[in-house]
């Protein structure tokens, strides 16, 4: 935002520089003129005509730097813009109105109190970035247009501010930067002033605000730190549970498992005692049969020999074991084989 200031002292620098150059120039010839013996009146004529040529010259022609226009006036309305370069003017009719430069320009807005939606104060300052695209709006559109801009800057500040809480004003940056680009853009055209973006520098809550955030993040802190640790029990528990149902399920398969294993062999065990007493009966009906041919009597008469056969096997075990025993003979009655058969069979 100085460049065009700089540029302005230069050249005025310029014009006082070559008006000192014409006065000692016109002084030089004054002095010549002395010594050749010309008269009075000659010597300041000559000198006069020589600082006005400077001074006309100098006021006519303008030099213009790269980056910067000027807006001219000719009897005191606006007549045409000066491009970069060499430019001339008409003097005592034409002068320089205004003068900037075209390139993008900084304004630094101050810091300013501002409040949120929920109340609370807090600091911001900001930095517009600016480019004038149209001299003669900048010029004849607003008085000071930097001024203006500073100025509609720091209003529309606070208000973007004003509609936003304190946690999304710290969240919201670049929503609130394009928020004041839109708005300023809005307005600032009309001037011939083109906002191409902004920046908030610092957003600084009050010293209360400060301490009130520190503990509601400690506090924020802790509620967490409880929360994961609540989830770590949580999560500890159910392991153990879905441990515990895993070996309770585990423990139950196996012995289903054994279950049917133990019933699948005692069904073997089973079916080949089956077999080896169906072999049995049939060989003893075999043996005990009159023709070599077994009917239904003789294998009647060799089941209950084998069954005879088996009760004194179990008699006999029962008597070879330790403790108090009673034994128990059998009878017609209690013996499944009857008195007649068993002579039947003795004598055969």
């Amino acid at each position: 935002s100085n460049g065009p200031i700089i540029n302005y002292k230069m050249a005025l620098l310029k014009k006082k520089y070559l008006l000192l150059v014409s006065i000692v120039a016109s002084l030089q010839a004054v002095e010549c003129y002395k010594r050749n013996n010309v008269g009075i009146k000659s010597q300041l004529f000559l000198g006069s005509c020589i600082v006005g040529g400077a001074y006309c010259v100098n006021a006519c022609i303008k030099i213009i730097s790269t980056g910067d226009q000027c807006t001219v006036e000719r009897l005191g309305k606006y007549h045409r813009k000066m491009d970069p370069g060499i430019n001339f003017m008409i003097p005592f009719l034409e002068t320089i109105s205004f003068r900037d430069t075209l390139r993008e320009q900084v304004l630094d807005v101050p810091p300013q109190e501002c409040f949120t939606l929920d109340n609370a104060p807090i600091s911001a300052d900001a930095i517009v970035y600016m480019r004038i695209v149209d001299m003669k709006d900048a010029c004849y559109k607003v008085a000071n247009v930097k001024n203006a801009v500073l100025n509609l800057c720091l209003t529309n500040v606070r208000e973007e501010i004003g509609r936003l809480t304190l946690e999304e004003s710290f969240s919201s940056r670049g929503t609130l930067n394009r928020a004041l680009v839109t708005k300023l853009n809005r307005i600032c055209r009309d001037w011939g002033v083109e906002i191409t973006r902004i920046e908030i520098q610092h957003l600084e809550p009050s010293p209360e605000i400060l301490r009130s955030m520190e503990l509601q993040m400690s506090a924020e802190r802790k509620k967490r730190a409880a929360i994961l640790q609540s989830e770590g029990e949580k999560m500890k528990l159910i392991n153990e549970a879905e441990g515990r149902a895993g070996a309770l399920l585990a423990d139950a398969e196996a012995r289903r498992q054994s279950i049917v294993l133990a019933s699948k062999a005692e069904a073997e065990r089973q079916e080949i005692e089956a077999e080896g007493i169906k072999l049995a009966i049939e060989k003893v009906a075999k043996a005990i049969s009159l023709n070599g041919q077994i009917n239904q009597n003789d294998v009647k008469d060799a089941l209950q020999l084998l069954t005879f056969v088996r009760y004194m096997e179990t008699q006999g075990k029962f008597a070879t074991s330790e403790g108090t025993k009673v034994l128990m003979f059998p009878t017609k009655d209690s013996l499944p084989l009857t008195y007649e058969g068993l002579n039947s069979l003795m004598e055969n």
